[in-house]
């Protein structure tokens, strides 16, 4: 069986059970001549400003930004004889903004150190390959791996770091040995060859006809066919479940985001409930017989309250 990748290229289920004609027939790809032009989208890191604002958005923080926000609007209305008075009244708003810049500050830099283990994996991955297409009447030429697309015709040899995760269609040599120790933790390198494995359930230290992207040529040459780019590698794949695990969130901050759903309901209740207590309060003449002012003092308390 076959499927559609997001960039519109073949991927074969279980490549390493076909045999290399199978698998050239199905990329429609004649090893002599190779593919067509074609280029993958390139991934884009995401940028500052939006992990500034996703460390904005969760509700806790949300209910100290809008507590900051209101004790601020309440600092103005208030009446202030001396001058350390004006200055006392700002301290509250200002010491919880000053606290949710520096967790957010924190936090994106975590998140930062994340992406850089993440991008780390590029280290393995190399820059050229060699690639027969059909512009070049199947010569062999170079381009940058990340070009490559299932399909492409390449060549590997003895020092060189594979590509592109590929399925073994013609040694050249009287064996292929190659370092996989960066995926399958092996101590010594591996005899691959071009045979069919049966296995559907066979793991990567069996898939002795694929070479897995980033893995070293310790000895031999050889062409393939290749099935996998990008995340759609295997060293990708570890990738995007690196990826997947940094957005999930861990069972205390969910845990949090409903404390923080109950809060945010049971101050809005206290709130409300003892600023409409006080309404009839609102005239009295300790409040200067303003409605406004009375208005403002209960609201403040529901504030404190709440």
């Amino acid at each position: 069986m076959a499927k559609q990748a997001s960039s519109g290229k073949l991927i074969i289920d279980y490549p390493w059970t076909k045999t290399k004609e199978e698998i050239a027939a199905l990329y429609r790809v004649d090893e002599g001549i190779g593919l067509s032009e074609d280029q993958l989208p390139a991934e884009e890191s995401k940028p500052l400003w939006k992990l500034i604002l996703e460390q904005f958005d969760d509700l806790l923080v949300k209910i100290l930004l809008a507590a900051a926000c209101i004790s601020f609007v309440l600092a103005l209305f208030e009446e202030h004889k001396e001058e350390d008075s004006l200055v006392a009244t700002f301290v509250e708003p200002l010491v919880i903004i000053l606290i949710l810049i520096a967790n957010a500050a924190v936090s994106v830099w975590q998140e930062r150190n994340a992406e850089s283990a993440i991008e780390a994996l590029k280290e393995y991955e190399p820059e050229i390959a060699q690639v027969i297409r059909q512009s070049r009447s199947g010569h062999i030429q170079q381009i940058k791996a990340r070009d490559l697309v299932p399909g492409d015709i390449v060549e590997v040899a003895v020092g060189d770091k594979v590509p592109a995760d590929i399925r073994i269609t013609t040694i050249y040599s009287t064996t292929l040995r190659v370092d996989q120790s960066l995926l399958t933790g092996e101590s010594v390198s591996v005899i691959n060859h071009t045979d069919p494995i049966l296995d559907l359930r066979a793991v990567n230290q069996d898939k002795k006809n694929i070479l897995f992207s980033g893995t070293n040529i310790a000895a031999g040459k050889c062409r393939r066919i290749v099935i996998g780019t990008g995340l759609n590698t295997e060293i990708g794949k570890i990738r995007s479940v690196m990826t997947e695990t940094e957005e999930e969130k861990t069972p205390l901050q969910q845990k949090l985001d409903e404390f923080g759903e109950q809060l945010s309901k049971v101050i809005s209740v206290i709130c409300i409930a003892v600023w409409s207590i006080n309404i009839g309060h609102f005239n009295d003449p300790v409040h200067g017989g303003s409605w406004l002012r009375g208005a403002i003092y209960y609201f403040k308390i529901a504030v404190a309250l709440g």
